[in-house]
């Protein structure tokens, strides 16, 4: 395993041939963490490991699942998770994999590579949902070590849910995120454009004003939109004006259905709608420990729930099931979006209480192809 830091004299990713493949594009596999911290998940996370087992068993159907356990979680998860499933002692803060893990790479000669961000949970001690991050910080170097790839070092602050691309040079964030003061105030707009062209591999960056309401993470765009195919998004929606994700849905569904892609096609826009809206219940606020240094759930708190947030695997799409008046409208948005994979609905409520959902939770691992 090699470093390489954007401080040296070693060339950026994207001058050695090393890009970002679509979320779409072939895994080899997926990676997760084992939920358990009580100031996030309630009871201790157990209704949470429950569903984190849905989640990996579906997405497992696909293609190879890894998911990363703290020593003293090991034994329990071994029991919960099936045994075609790998787990694996990787020790975290959290379970929210997409952000905490790398942002993996391949090259035309068949390598695989990654990149190491920084990661200040989510805006550090200006707004950061958790203190310490320390173990956090430490899986992408872990997991470099484990599959004996190149690490590539990046001195941007950026969580995987803050970025989605094509493949084909694309790129799609949300200036409340990446232009957050808590994340980079050191550097502007243009600063971060070449930053991610030079170690995503990209040449086209679509700027989306702000983030699903409410969204805990400043607006991370995989709970609001992502590639679904080549010059093919998906925007979750609703029709209801008096709802605040409706002015921040129109707003980017404007700019989409005018931008370009990097190839020059117009890009088109698919609904999801908007589950909801979901509230805290009294009961699972209840459920969660209060501790210094977390951010507090509070019955009544609205939820940042998106269909949007779904995982995109070989042969499945794995989606969260929130809402039993817009569920099967979604899925069956979904099936239509993707006739070549079988959708899975997963019961995904308890993965929302915890701040994010399906997508959040996984990270995948592209295919090489020489």
């Amino acid at each position: 395993m090699t470093d390489n830091s954007a401080s040296n004299s070693t060339p950026p990713p994207a001058e050695r041939g090393f890009s970002m493949p679509a979320e779409f594009a072939p895994h080899d596999a997926c990676w997760m963490l084992w939920p358990q911290r009580p100031d996030n998940w309630r009871y201790g996370a157990k209704p949470a490991q429950v569903a984190f087992v849905a989640v990996a068993s579906a997405i497992a159907e696909s293609e190879t699942v890894f998911v990363g356990v703290n020593d003293d979680q090991y034994e329990n998860a071994r029991h919960q998770l099936p045994a075609h499933i790998r787990v694996v002692e990787l020790s975290s803060n959290d379970a929210w994999m997409r952000d905490v893990g790398p942002t993996f790479l391949t090259h035309s000669d068949g390598r695989l590579a990654m990149v190491d961000w920084e990661f200040n949970a989510w805006g550090g001690l200006n707004g950061g949902l958790y203190f310490p991050w320390d173990k956090d910080r430490r899986i992408r170097i872990k997991i470099a070590e484990i599959l004996g790839i190149e690490r590539f070092i990046s001195p941007l602050v950026l969580e995987g849910g803050a970025i989605h691309v094509d493949g084909e040079g694309t790129l799609i964030t949300t200036e409340e995120c990446l232009l957050n003061p808590n994340r980079n105030p050191e550097w502007n707009r243009t600063d971060m454009e070449r930053l991610l062209c030079d170690f995503l591999g990209v040449s086209k960056i679509v700027w989306l004003p702000r983030g699903c309401y409410q969204d805990e993470t400043d607006g991370h765009v995989d709970n609001l939109c992502c590639f679904i195919a080549a010059g093919e998004v998906a925007l979750t929606w609703t029709d209801d004006e008096s709802d605040p994700q409706h002015a921040i849905s129109y707003e980017a569904r404007e700019i989409l259905e005018k931008v370009s892609d990097a190839q020059g096609r117009r890009l088109k826009v698919h609904l999801l709608p908007l589950p909801g809206p979901l509230t805290i219940a009294e009961t699972e606020a209840s459920g969660v420990d209060r501790l210094s240094g977390s951010k507090p759930r509070q019955p009544g708190d609205r939820m940042a729930g998106s269909y949007v947030n779904f995982y995109i695997g070989n042969s499945v799409v794995v989606m969260p099931l929130l809402d039993p008046t817009h569920d099967d409208e979604a899925q069956n948005i979904l099936e239509s979006l993707f006739p070549s994979r079988r959708v899975i609905g997963v019961p995904a409520r308890e993965i929302l209480l915890g701040g994010g959902n399906i997508h959040c939770i996984t990270q995948q691992q592209p295919k090489v192809q020489a």
